[in-house]
């Protein structure tokens, strides 16, 4: 069974997540319209600690259940965005500001972005399945014993 993950392919794509979701996802033109997306707070937290609080865990390791968990919360958020026409439209209606073109290409780049963030995180749980896997010997690999995850791969996938 796995202690915590310090594997430093692991830690180097969740960076690499956490610079693609502040930089691209929830910066600052688009964060007001991100915010109003109906996902509860638990889900918002989950997103946040994988996102932005890298550091609380980079030299302790990760748990790999919470790193499930908050795969699973990206997961939800990112099918709800895929799937919302009223945030393509919300978008659209963002309060002009000094930064246009800034503005407008990180409106009109939303969708591909929400992509790569969607391939970084689908890397990093088959990453994670796969340690799971191997070190999980003879024992059921904490994945399987998630519900939360059945539907995560149809997720990222869109």
């Amino acid at each position: 069974m796995l202690d915590r993950i310090k594997d430093p392919h692991i830690i180097r794509l969740i960076e690499q997540i956490g610079e693609h979701y502040r930089t691209n996802i929830s910066n600052r033109f688009l964060r007001p319209v991100l915010l109003q997306i109906q996902i509860d707070k638990n889900t918002w937290d989950l997103i946040e600690v994988l996102t932005e609080k890298m550091e609380l865990y980079r030299y302790q390791g990760f748990h790999l259940d919470e790193l499930y968990r908050q795969i699973a919360a990206c997961a939800r958020f990112i099918e709800i965005a895929r799937n919302k026409t009223t945030i393509k439209s919300k978008l659209s209606t963002l309060p002009e500001s000094r930064d246009k073109i800034l503005r407008e290409m990180a409106v009109s780049n939303f969708a591909s972005n929400l992509r790569v963030f969607s391939d970084l995180l689908n890397e990093l749980y088959v990453s994670l399945v796969d340690m799971d896997k191997k070190d999980s010997g003879k024992t059921v690999p904490v994945y399987s014993q998630m519900p939360e995850l059945y539907n995560v791969g149809r997720m990222l996938a869109g």
